[in-house]
């Protein structure tokens, strides 16, 4: 059980990069790392050591984040108003970093499976194998909507695709 425990804890910084990047809201990427550490724990007994337990607690991960993006679907909240991000008033001066946030938001419109399966990629640095064992899908599926996101944040990034409303 203490090698167990051990490999989960070397793995928590890279569940709270994805989580941050699934949720794009520090305090959900919290809560998603604890309900996936939690449930990975009550649940150890199912999980089989034939492997590397880092795609078994990424799949737990998907499949919360999953659970909870159609509970809020159903039961949007609402937040405060003081803790609504504020803009200032001038733009930005520094073009990378503009670039950077048009990017944020581009992946943020992509359908919830191609941002998935590029995070696992790009991010995680996960092979297409072992992502798409993640995620549940032939790893043919995998890389074609991985090349789906790629190509769709190409078109909303250059300028070619339809303009980003708002950018976060």
């Amino acid at each position: 059980m203490s090698s167990f425990l051990d490999d989960i804890e070397t793995l928590v910084p890279a569940l709270r990069r994805y989580a941050r990047a699934l949720t794009r809201n520090a305090d959900q990427a919290d809560d998603l790392v604890q309900d996936c550490l939690e449930r990975a724990i009550a649940k150890q007994s199912l999980w089989r050591p034939i492997g590397p337990v880092r795609p078994w607690l990424f799949k737990i991960m998907i499949n919360l984040h999953r659970n909870d993006r159609r509970r809020r679907r159903s039961a949007p909240e609402y937040e405060a108003l003081d803790v609504l991000p504020f803009e200032p008033a001038s733009p930005a001066t520094q073009g990378a970093r503009l670039a950077l946030a048009e990017t944020a938001a581009a992946l943020d419109r992509l359908p919830a499976e191609q941002r998935e399966a590029l995070l696992l990629v790009a991010l995680e640095g996960m092979s297409y194998a072992e992502a798409a064992g993640v995620l549940d899908i032939p790893t043919g599926t995998l890389m074609s909507r991985i090349g789906r996101a790629r190509e769709a944040l190409r078109t909303m990034v250059d300028g070619t695709g339809p303009r980003l409303r708002s950018v976060k």
